[in-house]
């Protein structure tokens, strides 16, 4: 299987707003306490840990967690004697040490981790993913080739900075020179990062008019796109009951409101799978307008998590085969 496409808004948390603020400032906290540990100690860089590391499900939400509000935590799930899991651990390990911080490599071996694999339905192996504040996301599965794998990182870094403030400092676990200099992205638009900074510190009203605002200059614009669809969604299931909205649509199934709020709750869950299936069964039951509203909520989602993540090509295929 080839690499998925990383899409950040891909994994939808109403915790998420609150998480990027937050996770901005602990970085912002962990960078000026490992300077002063610096100054003290003549300038030498303090040890903030390995590069490279095992880690189990035990450890998981005390080690890895934490630690991703200082730096991004790339996941590599493996299992020793599975052939192309093991051939991929040289490659993470060797880009890990390239990287030399901008992210650290969390190896985890499924064997004794069988519980979290579940949790993060782990299909395949190889399966990498990366942890930025607290959010989960998803980077490939399968083998993948070094040119491959060094692009999705290069994504990765890039997010965590702009959307996270989240900034892994080149010596600061290999033991080099801390604060050595780092290729920055690009200036944020200051349209966009009016729209992102309204949506980390929860006001979705402002955030939807500042992603249109952006949208009615630049109409073709992915991110403001997939920012408008978040911060809509997220607007839309705050208030909600979820088990009031979990019984209507188990119990109302041809109900359309109860169904499109049951997919919204599904999707901020996680179940993006479950969301999508539920509303593409929908307009197989559904005809004229009422397929139609459907079928634009449904086009909605896939904003959200992006176009090209294989869930959504997977669904779009389900869709048509039900409206052709």
């Amino acid at each position: 299987m080839q690499p998925r496409n990383m899409s950040m808004r891909g994994a939808v948390d109403l915790a998420a707003v609150k998480a990027a603020a937050e996770a901005a400032e602990k970085a912002e906290q962990a960078r000026a306490a490992r300077a002063r540990q610096a100054q003290e100690g003549g300038g030498e860089a303090p040890s903030a840990g390995p590069l490279v590391f095992d880690v189990s499900e035990a450890e998981f939400e005390a080690e890895v967690v934490p630690l991703s509000a200082e730096v991004p935590v790339v996941l590599d799930f493996w299992a020793e004697g599975y052939a192309p899991a093991e051939e991929l651990n040289p490659v993470l390990e060797k880009l890990a040490a390239e990287y030399d911080g901008r992210f650290v490599l969390a190896r985890v071996d499924i064997r004794n981790s069988q519980n979290l694999a579940r949790q993060l339905q782990i299909r395949d192996l190889p399966t990498v993913l990366a942890v930025v504040a607290g959010q989960l996301v998803p980077l490939f599965e399968g083998p993948a080739q070094e040119a491959e794998i060094r692009q999705l990182l290069d994504q990765l870094i890039t997010v965590a900075e702009q959307r996270f403030g989240i900034v892994g400092e080149v010596g600061a676990r290999s033991g080099g020179a801390v604060g050595e200099p780092v290729e920055r992205p690009e200036p944020a638009d200051p349209a966009m990062s009016a729209a992102h900074d309204a949506l980390d510190r929860g006001d979705l009203g402002g955030a939807i008019q500042a992603y249109r605002n952006v949208l009615s200059d630049r109409p073709a614009s992915v991110e403001a796109k997939l920012g408008l669809a978040q911060a809509e969604l997220l607007q839309r299931v705050q208030g909600m009951d979820p088990q009031a909205v979990r019984t209507a649509g188990a119990e109302r199934p041809d109900d359309i409101a109860a169904q499109l709020a049951a997919a919204d709750l599904d999707l901020v869950g996680g179940h993006v799978e479950d969301a999508f299936g539920r509303l593409v069964d929908l307009v197989g039951r559904t005809f004229g307008d009422d397929r139609d509203q459907v079928r634009q909520h449904l086009l909605g989602l896939f904003e959200v998590i992006g176009a090209e993540d294989q869930r959504v090509v997977k669904a779009r295929g389900a869709l048509a085969r039900k409206l052709f």
